[in-house]
């Protein structure tokens, strides 16, 4: 029988805790700004604890782009796998990554382009981490797209990595707007469902499929 080690699952369990205040506190105040002192007033954890538990603030830093990333995926990606791969996953992709700054998973708004704006000019392994997570986002809206071209979905789109740019950049500047001026935030919401939905049909896609974009937490019809 193998035996837990207890005070291994406690500070498993002290880092998710953590990493949670800390992916949420860079979304509002910088991840360069993240400091040991003012996390561990927000976690209720000893300064000593969180050294402990990372080593130093660049290893903190790697640790909540990490658990940044693992929040996205769970509210955006793994719900849209639902869908079948084609038209379908990348409309449900683009519903979900709407509500996701919607929703406020992060109070701040998207996590990723807080903190990208605030390593864009400072090279180092947290800026690399960041460009990855973004570069691995982008790389699976282009391959949705892609597999919406082989399935005859999409039959007018012949570059879906310049779609893919496109689509990530509305969303940037829906969440901007959508951040800096809250009280108009559900117009900036949907001016990019528009946006989104525009894009897909001009590629030939089915209006009845990418008018749900247009629709907060739509349930997307499946033919598999």
């Amino acid at each position: 029988m193998t035996m837990i080690d207890g005070r291994r699952a406690r500070g498993d369990a002290s880092r998710r805790i953590v990493l949670a205040h800390a992916a949420d506190l860079a979304s509002m105040e910088g991840l360069d700004g993240l400091s040991i002192g003012r996390l561990a007033a927000e976690a209720e954890v000893s300064k000593s604890g969180i050294a402990t538990l990372f080593g130093s603030k660049e290893q903190l830093q790697l640790a909540t782009v990490a658990a940044a990333a693992e929040r996205f995926t769970a509210t955006v990606i793994v719900p849209a796998r639902v869908q079948p791969r084609g038209i379908r996953r990348l409309t449900a992709l683009l519903d979900r990554v709407v509500a996701y700054s919607e929703d406020r998973v992060f109070p701040g708004g998207c996590f990723f382009s807080a903190s990208a704006a605030d390593f864009h000019s400072k090279p180092g392994p947290v800026r690399d981490a960041l460009a990855d997570q973004l570069e691995s986002w982008l790389g699976y809206l282009a391959a949705s797209a892609r597999f919406a071209v082989e399935q005859g979905e999409l039959p007018g789109l012949d570059d879906p990595d310049q779609l893919a740019f496109e689509l990530q950049g509305t969303f940037e500047w829906m969440n901007l707007m959508a951040v800096i001026r809250e009280a108009d935030s559900a117009v900036h919401y949907g001016r990019a469902r528009t946006a989104y939905r525009g894009r897909l049909i001009a590629y030939g896609g089915d209006p009845a499929i990418a008018e749900l974009v247009l629709v907060p937490g739509a349930a997307l019809g499946s033919d598999s």
